[in-house]
């Protein structure tokens, strides 16, 4: 289990049993104590997602302490889900994606589904996708997905996005 998977599972545990915020453990590596980046945590059970929180510029000092806070946001703050119990702890499967900056691209050539997330924005409206999702199968599925997530309609100008991820498992 990658150390970034590990602290994810730590800190949803620690909260979701104890209702304690874990700090950063020593086996976490410098390059994540003194690095920030925008940072998704990803909870599934048996394959279905059970909760994804995250942000695409980073809000804490350090990518371990986003990883800490999106983690427990996951685990209870998605508005799409009910807060994880402790009976379901054993049951999650953990990822974490760290994004790269964000880039505008000019053309939808620049994008590849696989590859990378997109993000769209039009005016205060903004929606993001993480990249190589299972069902989305093409460059304009991951756009049309995105923009619903926003709330934006087919049609609308928006400005696109694209950021690259390392996934943790």
């Amino acid at each position: 289990m990658h150390q970034l998977v590990r602290l994810a599972k730590e800190a949803v545990e620690a909260y979701v049993e104890r209702g304690e915020k874990i700090g950063i453990p020593d086996y976490v590596e410098e390059e994540f104590r003194n690095t920030k980046a925008g940072v998704f945590v990803s909870l599934k059970i048996g394959g279905q997602l059970r909760g994804c929180i995250g942000t695409f510029m980073p809000v804490a000092d350090s990518i371990a302490e986003e990883v800490i806070r999106n983690a427990v946001a996951s685990a209870t703050a998605d508005p799409r889900f009910m807060p994880v119990t402790p009976a379901e702890l054993e049951s999650l499967d953990y990822s974490v994606d760290v994004l790269s900056p964000p880039e505008r691209v000019e053309s939808l050539a620049d994008l590849d589904h696989r590859k990378y997330g997109v993000i769209v924005v039009s005016g205060q409206r903004k929606g993001l996708l993480l990249p190589d999702l299972e069902g989305v199968d093409s460059v304009e599925e991951q756009l049309r997905i995105t923009r619903a997530k926003a709330g934006i309609m087919p049609g609308e100008d928006v400005e696109v996005f694209r950021f690259e991820v390392k996934r943790y498992h």
